[in-house]
């Protein structure tokens, strides 16, 4: 592994990854820690997240981590039911949120920290820096005793026992606790190998968060498995420099990063110079032919090949240098629906993006695009020792080796997710004719029309934000007479627009009330428009005064819709969208991330398309 520091990269070889592990395993013992104890770790992506990890596995234990976002109460509660002891939390402002609900958690004795910055005055028991730890468990003794030592720890772990707890989602309420097995995570890291090789050559840069399914199946599993280096960015905002540096040839994101990285180019090119613009208003076409020729599966004729060999050489190739992709080889995507558009921008760099579908309780994988068989429509096939079928309410079933163990103290909740060994996905979906699957959206979230049409609004949402003036959108219709829209611009992308074409405002609220902006999110939805059927058409809009949040529980920490809380939270919004009302007063209670709370209103228009 490596870590960037002062900006240089420090690596770690695998001996000296091991002995870490070693070192706090053992002093994880000396604090009485074992087998069956859970071990919260919070906090950035940084090497010692995955050192505690693998030490608190290796000594029988269940590794839990959380969203370095996650607020105070969330978090108490996940250790109100876990009865965790210990956390290893990065920094000063975890080990605060720390402090702050020890006194609700009574079961929590031992505060780690592995960023000591601002915690040098700090005086209270059971607060330990990350290396004490490591200190404690070494005692004097040689490096080869303490590798005998792991290997003998790791000797007595079967393949069953759990070693993982990840949370899921939570989109209808508190999240639940899905336990997972070392056999789960490298049955299902196998059999992704098989159907999208990694190599022990291979390099991966881990910058989303380790409590998310996603990292912990590339950055731990297939990191184990493969044995290729995870390198880890010196600080959020350094993200995109440091995979430049690196060249991964191995990137997996859900779709908010994608749609984050299509929509800052279109608007640096916005930007750019003259000739920069008519270059990629050329060439980028040709891209778009290239690849919806592949998608085809036909055969590129040699006029176009040419053309896109040119088109490669003098804009793909910088395009792809400058974010990082030059070496990319292996690029996926999941965690929730992309959009077809955004599946074709990448596709047109020259980049082999694929779809991957999951759950957190089969490990993160079940299906996967193969080469040469990839399309935005479906989701692949799944990959091997993996059963998937379709229930007669059109519900995914899926059944594997990686099928997790049951959720934490929910055995009521255990029985309605896993029957007969099937796990219940919640997902609508069915298999194309290439015997792909395709998911159409939550099997709940499915919606129909006053007039008999079904859409998904999964579906159009993913449409909505491939514009890079669209954060989020949330789109509305069960039994209405046509489909409306809350939408969420884009702050920094708007703000620019607005201030290029010297448009004044003061905040969020006064960006999005602006006529000029009511008209341009006017005209991205009516392009969009075009590219759907009629009765799925979005005939009215609204801009939100705020964007959604995961503090206010309308996002969860994977930025996944909570329909419901929308829905409810903005109940005379959604009404009034559906009536000839041209503006409606709204008042809600925002909650920032300390805790406290502000009441916020305004009105708000209501457009028609």
């Amino acid at each position: 592994m490596r870590e960037k520091e002062w900006g240089v990269w420090q690596k770690r070889s695998w001996r000296e990854y091991a002995l870490a592990v070693a070192e706090f395993a053992a002093g994880l013992e000396v604090l009485g820690l074992g087998r069956g104890d859970i071990v919260i770790l919070i906090g950035d992506n940084r090497p010692e997240w995955l050192i505690a990890e693998l030490a608190i596995q290796c000594l029988g234990g269940i590794a839990l981590g959380l969203y370095q976002d996650a607020p105070a109460d969330e978090v108490a509660y996940i250790f109100e039911l876990s009865e965790a002891r210990l956390v290893v939390a990065e920094d000063q402002e975890q080990v605060d949120k720390m402090l702050e609900i020890r006194e609700s958690v009574p079961a929590l004795q031992h505060v780690v920290y592995h960023d000591p910055k601002g915690l040098a005055s700090y005086q209270t028991a059971g607060l330990q820096p990350f290396e004490a730890i490591r200190e404690s468990g070494r005692q004097g003794r040689a490096d080869e005793a303490l590798l005998g030592e792991l290997d003998e720890r790791i000797a007595a772990i079967a393949p069953d026992d759990a070693c993982l707890i990840a949370t899921t989602s939570g989109t209808t309420g508190r999240p639940k606790l899905a336990v997972l097995s070392h056999k789960n995570l490298l049955a299902m890291a196998h059999n992704l190998g098989l159907a999208d090789s990694k190599h022990e050559s291979d390099e991966f840069v881990s910058f989303l968060p380790l409590a998310w399914m996603g990292e912990q199946m590339m950055a731990v599993a297939s990191a184990l498995l493969f044995g290729f280096a995870v390198n880890f960015p010196e600080e959020p905002d350094t993200v995109q420099n440091d995979i430049r540096e690196i060249g991964p040839h191995l990137i997996f994101s859900p779709p908010r990063v994608w749609e984050n990285m299509a929509a800052s180019v279109r608007v640096k090119i916005m930007e750019t110079t003259r000739f920069k613009r008519f270059l990629y208003e050329k060439l980028f076409p040709v891209g778009l032919r290239m690849a919806d020729t592949r998608f085809q599966g036909r055969e590129p004729s040699a006029g176009l090949r040419l053309q896109y060999f040119l088109a490669t050489r003098l804009l793909f190739n910088p395009l792809k240098d400058r974010l990082g992709f030059s070496r990319v080889r292996s690029a996926s995507t999941g965690g929730a629906a992309l959009g077809p558009d955004t599946f074709r921008f990448f596709h047109a760099l020259g980049v082999n993006l694929k779809q991957i579908y999951g759950q957190t309780e089969i490990a993160g994988i079940s299906c996967i695009h193969r080469d040469g068989s990839i399309d935005f429509d479906s989701v692949g096939a799944p990959i091997a020792e993996t059963e998937i079928r379709i229930a007669e309410d059109g519900e995914i079933l899926s059944r594997s080796p990686a099928v997790f163990l049951g959720y934490y103290r929910n055995e009521e909740a255990t029985a309605e997710t896993i029957n007969e060994g099937w796990l219940h996905s919640g997902d609508a979906g069915y298999f194309d004719d290439a015997n792909r699957l395709v998911v159409i959206d939550r099997l709940k979230d499915v919606m129909r029309l006053a007039g008999g049409t079904q859409f998904s609004p999964q579906f159009l949402e993913n449409k909505l934000k491939f514009s890079p003036y669209v954060k989020e959108a949330v789109v509305l219709g069960r039994d209405r007479d046509f489909v409306a829209a809350i939408v969420c611009i884009d702050a920094d992308i708007v703000g620019r627009w607005a201030e290029s074409r010297l448009v004044t405002y003061t905040t969020y609220q006064d960006l999005s009330a602006k006529d000029v902006v009511y008209k341009l999110i006017r005209e991205e939805i009516r392009e969009i428009n075009e590219t759907l059927p009629e009765p799925t058409r979005i005939r009215r809009f609204a801009l939100l005064y705020k964007e959604l949040d995961a503090d206010d529980g309308e996002l969860t920490r994977t930025r996944k819709v909570r329909r419901s809380t929308v829905w409810e939270r903005y109940k005379g919004l959604v009404e009034e969208l559906y009536t000839t009302a041209g503006e409606v007063n709204l008042e809600v209670q925002i909650q920032y991330q300390d805790g406290s709370l502000r009441e916020m209103r305004g009105a708000i228009r209501l457009q028609d398309v």
